[in-house]
This record gives C-alpha cells, sequence and structure tokens, in this order.
C-alpha cells in the first residue's frame, strides 16, 4: 500500500463536515425544534460561505487527474464540481477534458462540436492549449479544454509513438511555462478506462482523486485501479501520489452507504475525504443546464458538499507539497 499511496499526510488539520456539524448541534442544544432550527440555519449560511473563507492558495500549482475506470461514480461531476468550487474561491483553475464524451466540456458550458479545437488536436500536435482553450461562463477564472468525439480515435493513432505516454504532459508543461496566468489548480477528467488516454493523464499530474460510488460494485475494479496507479508510478511518473478518496452518492439513511464508507477507511483512512457526496437530483441536473451543481444551486446540499471536499482537498496543500518534494529528492 505505501508504494500506491505514499501515506504522510497524518498531521492534516481537522476538518468538520456538514454530518459533524449537524450531530454536534443534536448534542448539544436543547431539545426545542425551533432551537436546534435555528442552529442548523445558522451552520448551514457557514457552510454555504465556505467558497469565501477558510481557503488558502497553493504555493504552487497543484496537477490532479480524476480517475476511476469504472463508469458512473461521479467522476466527471466531481472534476467539474471541485474545479467550481475552486474558482468560486477565487482560484485560478484549468480543466482539461480527457473523455471523449465531453461531459465535463457541457457541464462547464465549453463548445466541443466537431469543429471545435479541442485536447484531440493538442495531443496530436496540430494545436496548442492555448489556441483551444476556453473560459467557463460561469466563472471568468476557470478555463476550460474541451473534448470533442474525435478524441475516442486518438489512442490507436498514438500508440505507435515512443512518448506515448508522455503527449499531454510535454503540452501542458510547455503552455504552463509560457502562459502569463498563474493556475492554483489544474484538474484532468480521465475517461472511464485504463488506456492511453488515462496513462497520458497519470503521467501529467502529480495527484490523483479517486471517486467511489458509495456501493460495493464500484469498490470490486479499485483493486485494479490502484494496480496501475503503482506501475506508473514505478516506471513512468516517479512523483504521483493518491491524494484523496471520495464516497459519491451517499445516502445516509442506508446501511450499505455507511458500510462501503467504513470499509474504504478501514484500508485507506489518510486518503478517504471525510466530506461525502450526497445523491441529490440538482447535481444529476446541473450539467443538462450547462452548468456546475455550484452555479446552478450555490445553496443546494451538493454545492456545499463539493465545497467542503474541495477545501478539505486544499488544506493537503502543505503535506502533499512536502511529499513531492521528498519524492523528487529520492529519484
Amino acid at each position: 500500500m505505501s508504494d500506491v499511496s505514499r501515506e504522510t499526510l497524518n498531521d492534516e488539520p481537522q476538518f468538520e463536515t456538514a454530518t459533524d456539524v449537524i450531530n454536534r448541534i443534536f448534542s448539544s442544544t436543547s431539545k426545542d425544534s425551533a432551537s436546534v432550527g435555528a442552529s442548523i440555519a445558522d451552520e448551514k449560511n457557514r457552510l454555504e460561505n465556505l467558497a469565501h473563507e477558510n481557503f488558502a492558495r497553493p504555493a504552487r500549482t497543484r496537477y490532479l487527474a480524476v480517475a476511476n475506470q469504472k463508469g458512473g461514480v461521479g467522476k466527471t461531476t466531481s472534476s467539474v464540481n471541485l474545479a467550481a468550487a475552486f474558482a468560486e474561491a477565487g482560484m485560478n483553475v484549468l480543466v482539461l477534458d480527457m473523455d471523449p464524451q465531453g461531459n465535463a466540456s457541457t457541464a462547464l458550458g465549453a463548445e466541443h462540436g466537431a469543429d471545435t479545437l479541442s485536447l484531440y488536436d493538442v495531443i496530436e500536435g496540430r494545436a496548442q492549449i492555448s489556441e483551444a482553450i476556453q473560459v467557463c461562463p460561469d466563472f471568468d477564472n476557470l478555463d476550460v479544454v474541451p473534448s470533442t468525439i474525435d478524441l475516442s480515435g486518438a489512442e490507436l493513432e498514438i500508440a505507435g509513438l515512443d512518448n506515448r505516454v508522455y503527449l499531454l504532459r510535454d503540452q501542458l508543461q510547455k503552455f504552463i511555462a509560457e502562459s502569463e496566468k498563474h493556475y492554483d489548480y489544474v484538474i484532468i477528467d480521465c475517461p472511464p478506462s485504463l488506456g492511453l488516454l488515462v496513462l497520458n493523464s497519470l503521467c501529467a499530474v502529480h495527484e490523483v482523486i479517486i471517486p467511489i460510488q458509495a456501493e460495493y460494485y464500484a469498490l470490486e475494479g479499485l483493486g485494479q485501479l490502484l494496480r496501475t496507479i503503482q506501475l506508473v508510478q514505478k516506471s513512468m511518473n516517479r512523483q504521483l501520489v493518491i491524494s484523496a478518496i471520495v464516497i459519491t452518492m451517499y445516502d445516509r439513511r442506508t446501511l450499505l452507504s455507511q458500510e462501503v464508507y467504513q470499509e474504504v477507511e478501514q484500508h485507506y483512512a489518510s486518503l478517504l475525504l471525510k466530506t461525502t457526496i450526497p445523491r441529490a437530483v440538482r447535481i444529476s441536473e446541473a450539467p443538462s443546464f450547462a452548468q456546475s451543481v455550484i452555479a446552478y444551486d450555490s445553496r443546494g446540499a451538493g454545492a456545499i458538499a463539493y465545497r467542503e471536499a474541495a477545501l478539505e482537498i486544499n488544506k493537503k496543500s502543505n503535506n502533499i507539497f512536502k511529499l513531492l518534494d521528498r519524492l523528487k529528492k529520492e529519484q
């Protein structure tokens, strides 16, 4: 396990989630319903304002890939809404949509038609990231490099190249070095596979965030994903760590969701976010309006949860940088 997670994040600051808040209120206030309701309302207002409090700008750019080879686990939803939460908090964010389905592009309001310059053109060397970049309509500090369906053929087209797993890394490093804008977060939304597109993504970043649906089937593919990450760590990208696992589609009313959380916590306690993402209609609705849930329903449970998750990830920055610096010295 140490080769995969490189766990040294035990000195992170304590983090109180919405669930902790509710439990604390019920244990510390009177049983008067009006009193409890007022306390919950106050805490909800505080949580809604997380975007404007507590976030600290990372000392340098954090490069994150959101990956899971299993589809339908909230990978793209997490990519989009974490990016939006960081942007809402004032960070400069760049999202690279590496999934040929283009769902992240849709949710962030980016054009990704057949004639649009996209990440496919970037990987193939026909365009620079600076030429394909678009600005999210909801946040002017959130930039997007969209995906098109053409990207689905890229794996076959680049398979014979010697540097086939480093194409995205090289383009991204060139863009960041030349960009006048400093990005606090670069987030890559990976496709639901373990092919060359995912390997390109893992070789272009320093951190992996793994979303896991609160169902037992979602746990079955975790071992294969961890083996793939371990392979990349050993042979392609020595500076790669798993920085967070987030449980999505969590329903606190069901025993199953609680058991899945406990199972993951038992094996990956230092990686698992305390924040869980609820199963919420508004989270699913938001992309149909070409928006993140942060923009679409900013006061809803889904938006609050993703703000909490983003803040929890943000608080890991110093420890992540210490770990990456140590790994760099060991190379």
